[in-house]
């Protein structure tokens, strides 16, 4: 879909299948995916099950032991999002990816040998989430070292469909699985046990990948690490290529518009009458549109060269944002959901990809490290901030909002890129 240079031709998903190191890098990333989903899970029923066994500290009220663990798995995304991407572009991928796996299998195993006291699931939960922040850049620095560049399209849409449908699939398996651990295996660890062991299977199953990046990691200058020294190159290198720095403002207010939808779930489905837990059957239809958007762009990618995806994906979910405000019938509302969902995908796969092919490979960690950095803050912004706006104007005036800044922000990307834009996409 970004032909640069007149290359092979591209044959699609056929022509990853075709690829053993990219095929075990996305059942790496599969398993990861299942694993984080799962972990999440066990930590609202270690501390939100009536039978827990983690009492709450002296101060902390039995309600406030959640939000507090969430905040444990927040505060290393926003602090160290960046910083994970400097050692990506520092050591090979491989030993990232397969050594984060290992630390989260151990942490979490951890957790059936420690005391069930809570500040120890605190710094446990703590540990995790900032391992992760390692794995993100450097998952996202391999796929360009695995894929042809005419088939990266593909391949990023293939990783999305594979988070979404992680994300659906986790929370739907993951009670049923921590529950058949704890019967099955040991009430005292078996959910614990459980995890490590899908983090380990994921350490594993990228063992066999061979990696062409020992050269690249070692033509970074220097051998000592200066953090800050490295964290500066990557603001100066995106403060000169617009290119990547626009699509990284695009995939970032996609995810502010997804972490928004997340809250707002809850009153859309009270506007139907349903039940709160009945909400996630929306942010499950957004899903289910991204996998069918990243699977026809995935496929069919290649004939949409100088098509204007971004801006119709903008345009797109503005215009959905509006339908879903005002419609009267649940059938609908999860309807636009799933178009609300496409429309994202052709936003997040083609700025994902170009974001791959216009940064130079020694700089890959740096700059993915500083992407997930941003997404990190756009998930969690709105979080804080949506819910109140929600209360203050109501639904039906915050959708409206959302999709005004939405069209806004679309229109704006594409004219302020528009030419160079045209040129890759």
């Amino acid at each position: 879909m970004f032909p640069t240079e007149p290359a092979a031709v591209n044959n699609g998903f056929g022509a990853l299948l075709k690829n053993r190191s990219f095929i075990l890098l996305w059942i790496g990333q599969l398993i990861s995916q299942l694993a984080d989903k799962v972990f999440f899970l066990m930590l609202v029923d270690l501390v939100v099950d009536k039978n827990s066994s983690y009492l709450p500290p002296a101060g902390v009220a039995q309600e406030s032991m959640y939000p507090i663990l969430m905040v444990a798995f927040t505060i290393p995304a926003v602090l160290f999002g960046s910083a994970g991407g400097v050692f990506v572009d520092r050591l090979p991928k491989k030993l990232i990816m397969v050594g984060s796996d290992v630390l989260r299998g151990l942490l979490t195993i951890a957790l059936a040998f420690l005391p069930r006291d809570f500040y120890a699931l605190f710094l446990i939960t703590f540990g995790v989430s900032t391992v992760t922040q390692f794995f993100a850049p450097a998952e996202q620095a391999a796929i360009p070292l695995l894929v042809r560049r005419e088939n990266l399209i593909a391949a990023n849409a293939l990783f999305t469909s594979t988070m979404m449908g992680a994300l659906i699939v986790g929370f739907l398996l993951g009670d049923p699985l921590l529950s058949l651990a704890e019967t099955g295996i040991a009430k005292e660890y078996g959910r614990e046990l459980v995890v490590a062991l899908l983090y380990l299977l994921s350490a594993v199953s990228m063992l066999p990948i061979h990696f062409r990046d020992q050269k690249l990691a070692s033509e970074v200058k220097g051998d000592r690490i200066d953090l800050w020294a490295d964290l500066k190159e990557g603001l100066r290198y995106l403060k000169k290529n617009r290119l990547v720095l626009n699509a990284m403002l695009q995939i970032t207010v996609l995810y502010c518009v997804f972490a928004a939808l997340m809250v707002l779930a809850l009153p859309l489905a009270e506007k139907f009458a349903l039940e709160g837990k009945q909400s996630g059957r929306f942010i499950a239809a957004v899903g289910i549109g991204i996998v069918i958007g990243a699977g026809i762009l995935g496929h069919w990618g290649d004939k949409t060269h100088r098509k204007p995806l971004p801006l119709i994906g903008f345009l797109g979910m503005a215009l959905i944002l509006v339908l879903v405000a005002f419609t009267k019938t649940q059938v609908l509302a999860l309807g636009f959901c799933i178009l609300l969902g496409v429309s994202g995908s052709l936003i997040g796969v083609p700025m994902q990809t170009l974001v791959q092919q216009q940064t130079p490979p020694i700089m890959h960690g740096k700059v993915f490290g500083f992407q997930n950095h941003a997404v990190n803050i756009a998930l969690s912004a709105p979080l804080a901030i949506t819910g109140w706006l929600n209360q203050e104007f109501g639904l039906r005036i915050v959708l409206v909002a959302m999709s005004l800044i939405v069209a806004a922000v679309g229109v704006w990307a594409w004219q302020n890129t528009r030419r160079v834009l045209q040129d890759v996409i």
